[in-house]
Order: structure tokens, then sequence, then C-alpha cells
């Protein structure tokens, strides 16, 4: 079992950056990728960013360009640093920690940009 927590979320002004965090605890070993979904209210959730255990990344459209997926191994985390936010980047934002056979997911947490 994996266990995962989301914290960085909160209101921001169009332009400016948050950084989100995803700590997973648990039998991290065993995790082989992580990454960062997002969905509005009404809507299908979509991937936002992978990074696997290799270091390998991929973004999605929207966010490539603006968006880093970062990992410190040390401290079981991923980052996501998100800039030149959007108002259409406001979502809630869950993080997944992936296995061969599972995918355990965070509570979420939300992000807004407004002015």
């Amino acid at each position: 079992q994996v266990q995962v927590g989301e914290s960085g979320g909160g209101l921001v002004q169009p332009g400016g950056s948050l950084r989100l965090s995803c700590t997973a605890s648990g039998s991290i070993f065993s995790i082989t990728s992580t990454a960062w979904y997002r969905q509005v209210p009404g809507k299908q959730r979509e991937l936002v960013a992978t990074v696997t255990s290799s270091g390998y990344t991929n973004y999605a459209d929207v966010t490539k360009g603006r968006f880093t997926i970062s990992r410190d191994n040390a401290k079981n985390t991923v980052y996501l640093q998100m800039n030149s936010l959007k108002p259409e980047d406001t979502a809630v934002y869950y993080c997944t920690a992936n296995t061969l056979t599972d995918q355990y997911w965070g509570q979420g947490i939300q992000v807004t940009v407004s002015s």
C-alpha cells in the first residue's frame, strides 16, 4: 500500500506561480511513476504531468513550457512547479503514485487562479 498526500495549493493571480508537493509513504519502493492530474467540476479529469522512477518526464500540451515536474527521492516527494498560471488552470489537482499493478490517489488540492 502507498499513501499519497498533496500540499501547496491556494489562490494566485493570473501570471503567478505555485508549487505543489506530493509526498508518498508506505511501500514507496514499488512506485514506478508519479503523476499529477487535475479536474474541473463537470469535466473529465486530465493528466497534467508524469515523472517515472528513472526521471523521465512527460507533460500535457496545455501545460508544456509552463509547468515542471520534479522529484526529490530523499524526501519521497514530487513537485509540480506551475508558472505563468492562467484562470483556466483553476482546478482540483490530484497526485497519483503508480505501481505495476495499482494507482494510488491523493485527496486532491484546490488551485484557484483569479484576480
